[in-house]
This record gives C-alpha cells, structure tokens and sequence, in this order.
C-alpha cells in the first residue's frame, strides 16, 4: 500500500464528513419540524378558569387582554356587540361593577387542531348590585373560540346570551 499525499487525505476525510453531514441533514429534512401536538381538553377548558380569574381582578383591561385584537363579543347583558378591544373593555368596566364569578354547569369542547379550538356549554354567574350588595344568579349559554397567537391562547369570539327559558 503506498501512502497518499497529505492533500489527498485531507480532501477525502472532507468528503466523507461533508457526505455525512449531507446524510444528516436529509434525514432531518425528510423528518421534518417537530410537530406540536393538540391541546388536550383540559388545557381548553382551563382557559375559562383564567378568564374567570381574570373578572376577579376587577380590571376591565385585564379581561380585555385575554381576547385577540380582533376578536367579536356578543355579550349577555349588552345588545352592542364589541369587535375592538375599546368596546371589550367598555362592556367589562360595567359588567364587572357586579363583581360577577362565573361557574361552568355544562361543557362539550372541541379541538380543531393544533391552535384552535371552541368551548361551548352553560355557565352561571354569581352577580352582586353594587348598591344593596343583594347576590343573584344568571344562567347563560356561552360559545368560546380560542385561537393560539403567538404562543398565547386568546378568544377569537365570545358569544354569551342569557337561557331563554326562565
């Protein structure tokens, strides 16, 4: 066996690292990105736990920033619907005057895909007058659909209307 030249090692330990790394990385294009899985139903219907916190605060601004910038309200004691974030936080400073606190009674939720999904069902809120401090309870409907932006869950549409029986 005669010895190469040095050139003609070096070029060949080259190209064998250079078609290594090409091996490499058409397995890793035929792989392709790490796919993100769906939400499970639990996360979905945590989001509602982190909106009724949110009323908690008192904040309108709070609430507000839970939904997309272009999201649609049709709010349960309002016939304005809101479609900006002004009129969303227009409708909680109000709503929230009676330090409501909600309570799912029935849910169904169904994940579309990897970010998005609705939450739809019956809830009830606990409000309070603010004069007499007098507590009554409102059963509603309510339809949320949430998308992820930019990493963030927000509501994309919020529909919530009082049961029309009783």
């Amino acid at each position: 066996m005669t010895p190469r030249p040095i050139t003609k090692r070096v070029a060949i330990v080259t190209a064998g690292a250079l078609v290594a790394v090409g091996t490499f990385a058409a397995g890793v294009g035929v792989a392709g990105p790490e796919k993100s899985k769906k939400p499970a139903k639990a996360e979905i219907a945590a989001l509602f736990d982190g909106w009724n916190d949110a009323l908690r605060t008192g904040d309108a601004e709070t609430v507000a920033d839970r939904y997309a910038k272009d999201a649609v309200l049709l709010p349960t004691v309002s016939n304005k619907v809101r479609t900006d974030h002004a009129g969303i936080v227009d409708y909680f400073e109000h709503f929230l005057e009676n330090k409501p606190v909600g309570k799912k009674i029935e849910t169904h939720i169904n994940v579309l895909d990897n970010n998005s999904a609705l939450d739809a069902g019956v809830y009830e809120f606990t409000l309070t007058d603010p004069d007499t401090g007098a507590k009554r309870v409102v059963e509603a409907r309510y339809t949320y659909e949430y998308e992820k932006r930019n990493g963030q869950w927000k509501i994309v549409n919020h529909h919530s209307s009082a049961m029309p029986e009783g």
